[in-house]
């Protein structure tokens, strides 16, 4: 080994004890903040949307490299959860099983250090959040290329929880089996969605599979992994739990295929500089309605990034609209805009304002 090896490997050790250090160092000042916060009342959720938005912004600001952005905000993710832990435990639901993109998510937005709860649908979730179960929920809300998940919108017209946030990941679906060989697959498990987005791939290398559908892609890696000669659809995490090979990797049909999450939650989230609003609303089925419940954000010069309809389920031909706008409620000219959607609106209802999600 030569000298200048030796040297830089010393240079390295010397950096771990520095980094070790200050990473107790910060936990230590976690710590010492939620004895702050516990002298004016007892509680059991540290968590503050906006100030982790706020540290993960200011860390991409200060990285020179030659770590990407996408790592050191990875890294800071497990810091600030490990740091989290040591203040209460973080329980967070998600529409499991174990192995699925919502858990994926969950991990992402909160790390690995929180305790995660598996539930079987989207209304669980929901309900855990509401019998204060769970602090947060995880549900998915839309994909880029099968459009929204109506389960999640239409429990926001029933619960009175709020967003805390949102998370978006690329989604890569895999072909996973106990086999190893593509052409020894009789049979194919998925969910419906991701069989529609690897349509193309699964009719030029998988033709005469039998496709079959299941409630998850996480149950069909299950099932993929008790029955012979059998795969399924799913991620690279579902292939370690479930202990299963990876045939094919990447098989969606559009490369840029993600899905948006949405965290759910019972507190108002201040404003952290790069922040979402998303309401809901209903207008008289009369002409030019719609427009005059949607004029005052031209006015008030507000975004508006997404508009999504749904059937009241009270009278027929009748309508609510989900909107997603840019900024904060506190912004003033947001303000403005959602105090005249109100005026004009005959439902009306605010889902919270939030973090936008993080982007490479």
């Amino acid at each position: 080994m030569s000298e200048d090896i030796k040297k830089i490997r010393k240079k390295i050790d010397s950096l771990d004890e520095e980094i070790i250090s200050l990473l107790n160092q910060r936990a230590q000042e976690a710590v010492n903040i939620s004895k702050e916060k516990e002298k004016n009342e007892p509680i059991d959720n540290f968590y503050n949307p906006e100030r982790e938005a706020k540290v993960l912004r200011r860390i991409k600001e200060l990285n020179k490299g030659p770590l990407s952005n996408e790592n050191i905000v990875k890294l800071y993710r497990e810091i600030m959860s490990s740091c989290l832990s040591l203040e209460a435990p973080l329980k967070v639901s998600y529409l499991g099983p174990k192995g699925t993109y919502t858990q994926q998510a969950t991990q992402n937005h909160f790390g690995k250090s929180v305790l995660s709860i598996p539930h079987v649908s989207v209304d669980e979730v929901f309900s855990s959040v509401e019998k204060r179960d769970s602090h947060y929920g995880v549900v998915p809300v839309e994909n880029s290329t099968q459009g929204i998940v109506s389960s999640t919108l239409d429990m926001f017209m029933k619960s009175s929880l709020k967003i805390s946030g949102e998370i978006e990941i690329s989604i890569h679906h895999n072909i996973l089996s106990s086999s190893e060989k593509l052409n020894n697959i009789k049979k194919l498990y998925a969910h419906p969605q991701s069989f529609s987005q690897c349509k193309e791939w699964i009719e030029k290398n998988m033709p005469e599979c039998e496709k079959i559908n299941s409630s998850s892609n996480a149950e069909a890696a299950l099932i993929a992994s008790k029955e012979e000669k059998t795969a399924a659809i799913a991620s690279e995490a579902a292939s370690e739990i479930y202990k299963l090979n990876i045939i094919s990797k990447n098989i969606e049909d559009n490369l840029n295929n993600s899905t948006r999450f949405l965290v759910i939650g019972d507190r108002d989230t201040e404003p952290s500089g790069n922040d979402k609003t998303s309401i809901i609303v209903s207008t008289k089925n009369n002409s030019g309605a719609l427009y005059g419940l949607l004029e005052p954000l031209s006015k008030h010069n507000v975004s508006m990034t997404r508009i999504e309809s749904r059937p009241s389920k009270h009278n027929n031909w009748e309508y609510i609209f989900y909107l997603d706008l840019d900024g904060h409620i506190k912004d003033k000219s947001l303000q403005k805009a959602n105090d005249a959607i109100k005026e004009e609106a005959s439902l009306y209802r605010f889902l919270g304002s939030y973090p936008a999600a993080h982007r490479k």
